[in-house]
């Protein structure tokens, strides 16, 4: 049973104990808000600057992302460059053009 099945079945069960849907759904969302408000409390995001902290956390995760993109795109150009490298070596020794280095 998820969250939502669970405060439906508690709504349920309320109104059919007598209490007013409206003053329940009231309760509900009061009792939301109050989490939502611990929550934030304890993660520290419960002042005005929360906004532009949350911002800037995003913006340095894509800044990271971006990097390690360029980090190993680098390194994926530096292999094949290698690569291409050794087959050119290999040919210039099949082909005999190690003779020209003398």
């Amino acid at each position: 049973m998820n969250r939502d099945e669970m405060v439906a079945r508690l709504l349920a069960q309320a109104a059919d104990a007598g209490g007013d849907m409206v003053t329940l759904r009231a309760i509900v969302g009061e009792a939301s808000e109050l989490g939502a408000e611990r929550v934030l409390a304890r993660m520290g995001l419960d002042d005005a600057a929360a906004h532009s902290d949350l911002s800037e956390l995003r913006e340095l995760l894509q800044a990271w992302r971006d990097a390690k993109t360029a980090a190993w795109k680098a390194v994926l150009a530096w292999v094949v460059r290698g690569a291409l490298a050794l087959v050119l070596m290999g040919m210039a020794w099949k082909l005999g053009a190690t003779g020209l280095l003398k």
